[in-house]
Formats: structure tokens, C-alpha cells, sequence
């Protein structure tokens, strides 16, 4: 089989996305800035209330890979979907984008995830998720020899929601270390950090993650500190190969062991919608990282990748990454 730089495992959903102020966020009652999960019921009812909206295939770990792929890279996806419109629209979307994807979709119900995504003007995200058949993700989906094709097996935290898609990943994890592959995950919302803390820091500290993505919140709420400084120290120390934590517009800090690396954030032209921002500074990093450059170069490529997505609305690169004034050069070193 070829090998991938990047193979992804995470919940395959279209993302409905509308604007909207605050008052719309408190009188349909979503939480802002993260992402809950919702019933067929609440679903119908938000999409009903929500102004224009854009479909977009999104799901973390699928932006994730779409992005190191539009970065030069090669990339395959794991992912559940129903064999319905919108998952017609998911399965087209990501190999339109040459990412290897050929998990069999599910029959029937529950059709395909979709999240309504509420965008503010200050560009905050509000997600409100129906998972649909991302439940129905399981070990029976991991392909063994592509775990082992690729270079790296990533995942996101979302995917601890669906009671099947643990055994899945833990699956897929084995196969990858029996390999000499690596494995990392994104700790993907801090609400869920809250709900697996302990679970999410047992994967850590026993060794079956072995790269670490976090934002500033997401890191916080999983040492339940306000003070970042020791939760970034924290999380050095239990990530078994390196963690990145991204910090918004103060940048990000990646580590490994003794060695520590701040990177600045990109300036932007304009800030429309961070739907994505962390999904894409993975890609960049994974990107730089699995291709052997080293924690301030992989650090840069994703600040990069990042900075570029919140400047369009959707989760997907719409140009190529690999062109972008930043990213070039850092490629370059890598083709050199």
C-alpha cells in the first residue's frame, strides 16, 4: 500500500454555517465558543431558526487532513457517514481534495452528522452537533494495512462522544505502535476535556498518544488551572513525544522534551470565522513534523495554515496551502 504522511480518524459531518449575534445565541440558548452535542429534534428546530447558510463538509480531523494534503502532503480519513445526500456531498468533498477515503458508509439510519455552526462577528464559532451515524464508527472501520501505511495516526478528542469510536481509535493506536508509527490527538473542545478529563490523561501518561494538540483552554481544563504556564509545563511532561498549544493571537508554544519553542501568530488581513483555526495549525504542523523538520518550523507551517483559514468562512482550505507567502518557504526546506 503507498504511505501517507497523515491518516485522520474523527466524526464525519457537514457544517450548516450561518451569522449571528449574541442576543440570537442566548435566546436560542447555545453556548458560545464550543460545541454541544444535540437531538434530531433540537437540530431541525436550530436550522429553522438560523438566517442563510453556507454546507460545508467539515469534521476536526478531515479539515486536518484536507489541510496537510493541500500543504503538499499525502493523507487518507477514516470517518462514518450515512448513504445519504449529505453524505454524497461529505464523500465527494474530501476526495475532491486527494484524500484517500473509503470507509463504508451506514444504511439507513441515523443519516449523516451535521453541525449547525453560529458565527458572531468577533469570528467566535458556536457549534451545535448532531452526530448522526458518527455513532456508528467502529473497530470494524479501522483498516489495519493503512494504519500501518501511514506515517501518523491522528484523531480527535470529539471522537470519545460515540461509545464505539473508543474502541476504535484504541485499535487503531495498537496497530500504528506495532508499526513504529506514530500516534497524536487534538484535545478538540475544552466542554470535552470536561467530560474525559481522566480518560483523555490516561492516553497521555500511558504512552498511547504520543502528540498532543491543545488550545489555551482545552489545556487549562485539563489540569483544572488558570495558570497556563504550569498547564503547558504539565502537559510537556505527559505527552510522550511533544504537545502544541495554541494561544490565538499570542501565537503557540510547542515542547519536547528539555526543548521549548514560542511561535508568533501570522498577521491577519482580516478575521471572518475561526471555524477550523485549530484543525489547520495541525496540518501545518503534522505537516512540517512528518516530513522531519523540526518543533519551530512544524510551528510555523501551522500558525500559517491557521491564519489563512480564519480569514475565509468554512473549515476548508479553498486555495492551496503549499502556494501561501510563509508556507513556501518552509516547504522548500522540505523538497530541499
Amino acid at each position: 500500500m503507498t504511505e501517507y504522511d497523515v491518516l485522520t480518524i474523527g466524526n464525519a459531518i457537514v457544517d450548516i454555517i450561518a451569522q449571528a449575534d449574541d442576543d440570537f445565541l442566548i435566546a436560542q440558548a447555545v453556548q458560545k465558543g464550543g460545541m454541544t452535542l444535540i437531538e434530531t429534534a433540537r437540530a431541525r428546530q436550530l436550522y429553522d431558526a438560523m438566517g442563510p447558510a453556507v454546507e460545508t463538509s467539515g469534521g476536526s480531523a478531515a479539515n486536518t487532513v484536507a489541510g496537510v494534503v493541500s500543504l503538499g502532503g499525502t493523507g487518507a480519513y477514516i470517518g462514518k457517514v450515512a448513504n445519504d445526500e449529505l453524505g454524497t456531498i461529505f464523500t465527494h468533498d474530501i476526495r475532491a481534495q486527494k484524500v484517500r477515503y473509503e470507509t463504508t458508509p451506514l444504511e439507513g439510519e441515523p443519516p449523516t452528522a451535521r453541525s449547525m455552526i453560529l458565527v458572531t462577528p468577533d469570528g467566535e464559532r458556536s457549534m451545535s452537533t448532531y452526530l448522526g451515524a458518527c455513532v456508528e464508527l467502529g473497530p470494524e472501520d479501522i483498516d489495519e494495512a493503512l494504519v500501518a501505511a501511514a506515517k501518523l495516526t491522528y484523531f480527535e478528542g470529539y471522537l470519545w462522544d460515540p461509545p464505539r469510536a473508543k474502541e476504535a481509535i484504541l485499535k487503531a493506536a495498537s496497530i500504528a505502535h506495532a508499526n513504529g508509527r506514530e500516534v497524536a490527538m487534538s484535545l478538540s473542545d475544552a466542554f470535552c476535556v470536561h467530560r474525559y478529563r481522566k480518560e483523555f490523561l490516561d492516553l497521555l501518561q500511558s504512552g498511547t498518544v504520543d502528540i498532543v494538540f491543545a488550545n489555551e483552554s482545552e489545556v487549562l481544563a485539563l489540569y483544572e488551572t488558570d495558570d497556563v504556564e504550569l498547564a503547558i509545563r504539565r502537559i510537556a511532561k505527559d505527552a510522550r513525544r511533544l504537545a502544541a498549544v495554541t494561544r490565538g493571537d499570542e501565537g503557540c508554544v510547542a515542547v519536547s522534551g528539555a526543548e521549548t519553542v514560542a511561535v508568533p501568530a501570522v498577521a491577519l488581513a482580516r478575521l471572518l470565522d475561526t471555524t477550523g483555526a485549530g484543525d489547520l495549525f495541525a496540518s501545518g504542523f503534522l505537516r512540517g513534523h512528518t516530513d522531519g523538520l523540526g518543533l519551530e518550523d512544524s510551528a510555523r507551517l501551522g500558525a500559517v495554515a491557521a491564519g489563512h483559514i480564519i480569514e475565509q468562512i468554512g473549515p476548508r482550505p479553498q486555495q492551496q496551502l503549499a502556494k501561501l507567502p510563509g508556507a513556501k518557504e518552509i516547504l522548500d526546506r522540505i523538497a530541499g
